[in-house]
């Protein structure tokens, strides 16, 4: 934890205006080096920053015995089968987060989340007490209050878990942008020999098939694919210190003061998504032509069309498809927005035009 005692001394402690909530994301493979960053962070913060500063810790807020096997989850007053227990437990512990937060934002009592996480309710807010973020005397359900420190300013709550999955993370990062909060990834990059080394000195070590597991499916943070992902910093852990003193507070304070808009649009997301749906498009109208020419075809042939004839029939409908989507392409016929696929419109009312045109084609051989 020494990469960032160096920073206490530069600056004296600051903060005030108005209170801001800031969630960040730890992440990485067991034993890379996360807790240790987790703990300098809740000691340092308040002494460089002035900030106030929360640490949940997943591998004490949700009990390891809910990663055992699914046998026992089918009761009746236990979780849904069809969700594994240690989802279930997640998603639980991310409600009493929400619950939290919403306290936070809009100055009102805080309350349990809903019936079936008082468990993790009990275990979230005994944590909260212990880091002096709630009070010890409680309301009439003994939840307790907000304190000032918790209030009075600026406050960070670091999210300690390995967060392998890009999925874990964007469900913080939702929370985050549904209140308005700050939102930021630091991501341990360790490689997999080392953690092991290191695991085999905890008194209570992972797994090492467990630790392999997880390296195999791990996903670093991509700025290029996800815009959400943007807020990330991607830290070397080979010996216990980073290669990045220098960036992480300043990264935090950055990250603390541009919090995510409720609205906010990925503006690259949709030029994918419009193409994307373009292009879908064009393809079930393609289909849909296909099928206009092949009964056209079976239409001629029945009204006895001359063989001679279905030749140059088909190469004019086949012309006549190609022009249509080509025009379609173009946006000529397209229509200007396009909607998501849960409100495609039925392709059949956009190739209307074509099958008039081809039905044309068809009476000039029909009728000669």
């Amino acid at each position: 934890i020494g990469f960032l005692a160096a920073l206490t001394e530069q600056e004296e402690p600051g903060g005030g205006g108005s209170a801001r909530v800031g969630l960040c994301v730890l992440c990485g493979l067991p034993a890379a080096g996360k807790s240790s960053l987790a703990r300098a962070l809740l000691r340092l913060l308040p002494q460089r920053q002035g900030w106030a500063c929360g640490l949940l810790t997943y591998d004490e807020l949700i009990p390891p015995e809910v990663f055992g096997s699914r046998e026992s989850e089918a009761g009746p007053e236990g979780p849904s089968p069809l969700l594994p227990c240690w989802k279930q437990s997640r998603r639980e512990l991310l409600q009493c987060l929400e619950s939290f937060v919403r306290a936070l934002v809009s100055g009102n009592p805080l309350s349990a989340p809903a019936a079936g996480a008082q468990a993790a309710w009990e275990r979230f807010l005994a944590c909260c007490r212990q880091q002096g973020l709630l009070s010890s005397a409680g309301s009439h359900a003994g939840d307790g209050y907000l304190t000032r420190a918790a209030t009075a300013g600026p406050l960070y709550l670091i999210l300690d878990d390995n967060f392998y999955y890009q999925s874990m993370r964007y469900e913080v990062y939702q929370l985050a942008r549904k209140y308005s909060l700050s939102f930021c990834q630091l991501f341990l990059e360790c490689p997999l020999e080392c953690c092991l080394q290191r695991n085999r000195l905890r008194s209570h070590a992972v797994p090492e098939q467990t630790i392999c597991l997880m390296a195999r499916k791990i996903e670093k943070p991509d700025l290029k694919k996800n815009a959400w992902e943007l807020n990330s910093l991607i830290l070397k852990s080979f010996d216990g210190t980073s290669e990045n003193d220098e960036q992480i507070i300043s990264f935090l304070a950055a990250a603390l003061e541009n919090p995510v808009k409720q609205n906010e649009e990925n503006t690259e997301q949709k030029e994918v998504d419009r193409a994307i749906c373009a292009a879908s498009t064009i393809h079930q109208a393609d289909q849909r032509c296909r099928h206009i020419i092949s009964q056209a075809m079976k239409d001629a042939k029945d009204k006895k069309v001359l063989p001679s004839e279905m030749k140059s029939l088909a190469e004019e409908l086949n012309k006549l498809k190609a022009e249509f989507l080509e025009d379609l392409r173009q946006g000529n016929n397209l229509k200007e927005q396009i909607c998501p696929p849960s409100q495609d419109s039925d392709p059949a009312t956009s190739v209307s035009s074509f099958q008039h045109e081809a039905t044309h084609i068809v009476n000039k051989y029909v009728f000669k």
